[in-house]
């Protein structure tokens, strides 16, 4: 590290003003580096020039009288200092003018929509899931930013909005997200005083949207029949084993997807589940049954040394896809059309709750989030020789049934009835 040397500066104003161009460029020395190039069209440059690494380097300060007489000699403090620690004040300022241009041009487009709505992806969605934000940032991509992204905020009108939703008439949940989509960025908008209507507001209802319907759960003889019908599929060992665990732990598909070995301790028979990857946002424990224990033992020799319990079989540092699971429970012939992964989890509660199990148990296997304070307050508490219980219960009895199925003695229901 080198000492700088004291020094006066020696330029004024008034000879700064009072210097004339010449044919060719000249400098008028400040001192300690600093001057300033004066050019034969009469601009006029504030420069510092110094030495660093054992070569001459030099850095633009600015142009006079933008940058005045004082405001050159702090500027050049400041990068004299930075010489004297070993850095060098060109590659800062190129990272400064590099920010500031890219504040600049934020700024510039902070009015249009699609800069907008990425700002309301960072801060409105900051708390989601990953999964949530991907999939509304996917939205905007495909359904909104092509028609309105250029425009500013203001000019986008509900004639635009329809637009776009009456293109996707055909599809009319799909109308109806997106419309919403484009509602809560305009709500957001209104919020930070940008704009002072919602152009989305007024079309709620011009798409009908078909009555939701749940997904539909199996009876005890179908979880049998469901039960039999994966382990015959042929599918790949940990797409078979995905499904076993997703109706072992109750959890939703992305969950059981994305589970990591490192979440997993065998030795204590429990799952840990982090907060970040839970609908609830709040961390969930499943207690591992000996059926899920015996599954993921296999498992381990296949996918041990990976991160992920289920990788995908195209890249193993990334989980396995959501479509995977969707395609096999389509493949699935066990006579229950329309059978979906979610529709485990409805099929595992009402199993438990038929066979005596409470629902604060069964809520806590779920993961629900309490809607009463009062009751909140009392799951706080684990239930932890409940839930392993009800999760081995429902392990034994999705065996049982899986049994009877293949013995060919499934009751029917009228039957048992009468």
């Amino acid at each position: 590290m080198t000492r700088s040397r004291h020094f006066n500066y020696t330029l004024t104003p008034t000879r700064l003003n009072n210097a004339k161009p010449q044919e060719k460029p000249y400098k008028l020395t400040d001192g300690g580096g600093l001057y300033v190039l004066v050019m034969p069209r009469g601009a006029k440059t504030w420069i510092y020039q110094y030495s660093l690494d054992g070569k001459r380097r030099e850095v633009t300060i600015g142009r006079y009288p933008e940058i005045g007489v004082a405001d050159a000699r702090d500027r050049h403090a400041e990068y004299r200092a930075m010489v004297e620690h070993g850095s060098n004040p060109a590659a800062y300022k190129r990272a400064d003018d590099a920010e500031r241009k890219a504040r600049a041009e934020l700024k510039a487009d902070e009015g249009q929509f699609k800069a907008f709505s990425l700002k309301w992806l960072d801060e409105r969605l900051g708390s989601k899931s990953d999964g949530y934000s991907k999939q509304m940032r996917s939205s905007l991509e495909r359904f909104v930013w092509p028609d309105i992204g250029s425009k500013a905020l203001e000019d986008v009108k509900a004639a635009h909005v329809l637009a776009i939703i009456e293109k996707r008439r055909d599809t009319p949940n799909t109308a109806e997200n997106v419309r919403v989509l484009i509602q809560q960025v305009y709500n957001y908008a209104i919020q930070k005083l940008l704009v002072e209507t919602n152009p989305a507001l007024a079309l709620r209802g011009v798409i009908q949207v078909p009555k939701a319907e749940h997904h539909r759960h199996l009876s005890e003889p179908e979880l049998g029949a469901f039960w039999r019908a994966v382990g015959k599929q042929g599918a790949h060992p940990s797409t078979t084993a995905a499904t076993k665990l997703l109706m072992y732990s109750m959890c939703r598909k992305a969950e059981v997807l994305r589970a990591k070995w490192s979440e997993i301790d065998t030795d204590k028979a429990q799952w840990d589940i982090p907060a970040a990857r839970m609908k609830s946002r709040r961390p969930h424990r499943v207690y591992l049954s000996t059926q899920a224990l015996e599954l993921l033992e296999v498992q381990r020799a296949l996918t041990g040394a990976g991160e992920y319990v289920f990788p995908s079989a195209f890249r193993a540092n990334v989980p396995m896809a959501d479509a995977t699971l969707n395609h096999l429970f389509k493949r699935l012939d066990f006579g229950v059309p329309e059978f979906s992964p979610h529709g485990t989890r409805g099929t595992a509660a009402t199993l438990l709750r038929e066979h005596g199990f409470s629902r604060d148990v069964v809520e806590l296997l779920l993961a629900h989030t309490e809607r009463s304070q009062t009751a909140a307050s009392y799951h706080h508490h684990e239930l932890e020789a409940e839930r392993r219980r009800a999760l081995q219960y429902l392990a034994d009895e999705t065996d049982r049934q899986a049994a009877i199925s293949a013995a060919g003695n499934v009751v029917n229901i009228k039957d048992r009835v009468a």
